[in-house]
């Protein structure tokens, strides 16, 4: 399964997040997203959360951000109709490996930079992994790259990884949680221009 849009908007449903908003919220906004697809991220959710969360939201990707087996994303894949991407840490190259377990269970996987000890969130960090380990990569899936981007660095960004997606939080923000739309609008330009 594969994702055909290319604009994605996403809400962060996770309360230690600086991001965090409530379901009801991101169902409001979802609502006016334009052309983009919706994305909600959840980490490390129980399924009771899983079912309440779709059932509210109605998105068209959920994105898993936390500790998640394959056996429960295939428990999510039975139960509902929604496309699935699964974040997975990355600081080596064995790191890469684990997405191989998720194949055939998700539309995406997303390699972001392992969080910084003593992190509070699994992801939004402002912190990038080694580009390196993903040139010329030849994965058979498809996939994303999180982690540590911004306007400045986007373009070194899709030199070095050919990234067919980009996801990106921190790296738009004036502080966490708050996004300049003058940084969004740079870092989309230098994607363009890439």
């Amino acid at each position: 399964m594969t994702d055909e849009c290319d604009d994605y908007v996403g809400f962060v449903h996770f309360s230690k997040s600086p991001r965090h908003i409530s379901l009801d919220q991101a169902a409001a906004l979802a609502a006016y997203r334009g052309r983009a697809e919706s994305v909600l991220l959840l980490v490390n959710p129980d399924m009771t959360l899983v079912d309440h969360a779709l059932a509210t939201v109605q998105p068209a990707i959920l994105q898993l951000h936390g500790n998640e087996t394959p056996l429960f994303l295939g428990e999510i894949a039975r139960r509902h109709d929604v496309k699935l991407w699964k974040a997975l840490p990355v600081r080596t190259r064995a790191d890469l490996a684990a997405a191989k377990d998720y194949r055939g269970l998700v539309g995406r996987i997303l390699f972001d930079a392992k969080p910084p000890p003593g992190a509070e969130i699994p992801g939004g960090n402002g912190v990038r992994f080694d580009w390196e380990l993903l040139r010329d990569a030849k994965l058979g899936f498809a996939w994303g790259l999180s982690g540590g981007l911004d306007p400045d660095n986007v373009a070194e960004a899709l030199r070095i990884t050919r990234a067919p997606l980009l996801d990106i939080s921190s790296g738009v923000e004036d502080a966490p949680g708050q996004k300049n739309v003058d940084k969004m609008a740079s870092f989309l330009n230098a994607v363009r221009t890439s």
